[in-house]
């Protein structure tokens, strides 16, 4: 059983640049942003990149699925999930204030039957049997106030990341740029899944890769990609045509 975590939990505040706002944690460390005029919108590529889970199901299930964010953000994701994609969502989020920013300065509505916001050690939620083998999409970015590696990146943390999954569940990791945490983080990542179940895209401009895991590997043909592609981009606006061509199975 994993201990519970104390840790110093940062002031939250915000920034606003333009259209955009951004969520810092006491840092000029951006930690989110929502475009003021279209709070839904995905704004950060990454960000757009965690949804790439969509390639791998049928489009009109998506309304059947479930999401869980393990760490809120500006509530970006979360937003993504509930409003657009008409999932039954759930976040975890360690920090009360950040919660309290979302709803203020973020748009994030209200807990509802299909929507809520655990406050929580990630670490230790996602161990309570109530949520095991229920999710089909589970969104991991979880960074503190330094942004300089990933909170929970273990193999007991993968582990019970994958037991949260339906079969056809999938794993998306913002992991921040390519240095030596990279490698580290996706031999942990592959230990737990396999490696046949492991994709990555290539990095941002910014620095962030998404890694993806299968809960079930498998390696749709191409055609397939593209038809689900179009279907995201006209259904979501998403850009997955391009996600199509920089994505791919780390185990050739």
């Amino acid at each position: 059983m994993l201990k519970k975590r104390t840790p110093h939990l940062p002031e939250v505040n915000f920034s606003d640049e333009g259209p955009l706002r951004h969520l810092h944690l006491g840092t000029e460390w951006i930690q989110g942003t929502m475009v003021m005029d279209d709070p839904v919108v995905l704004f950060h590529e990454y960000i757009q990149r965690m949804m790439a889970w969509l390639l791998f199901v049928e489009p009109d299930s998506v309304t059947k699925r479930q999401a869980m964010q393990l760490g809120l953000g500006a509530g970006s994701l979360t937003k993504f999930c509930h409003k657009e994609l008409r999932m039954k969502t759930v976040a975890i989020e360690l920090n009360p204030q950040v919660l309290v920013a979302c709803r203020g300065w973020f748009k994030l509505p209200a807990d509802n039957t299909r929507m809520q916001v655990v406050l929580a050690d990630a670490a230790l939620e996602i161990q309570n049997p109530k949520w095991w083998g229920t999710i089909d999409a589970l969104q991991v970015d979880l960074y503190d106030h330094e942004a300089a590696a990933p909170v929970l990146d273990s193999l007991p943390f993968y582990n019970h990341c994958k037991r949260l999954l339906t079969p056809e569940g999938c794993m998306t990791v913002n992991l921040f740029g390519r240095a030596s945490s990279f490698t580290r983080s996706v031999e942990k990542i592959s230990a737990a899944f396999g490696a046949d179940a492991v994709w990555a895209f290539k990095p941002t401009r910014e620095g962030n890769t998404v890694v993806m895991a299968q809960c079930t590997p498998n390696r749709p043909k191409r055609e397939v990609l593209e038809a689900r592609a179009d279907a995201i981009q006209a259904n979501w606006g998403l850009p997955a045509a391009k996600w199509v061509r920089v994505f791919k199975p780390m185990l050739k």
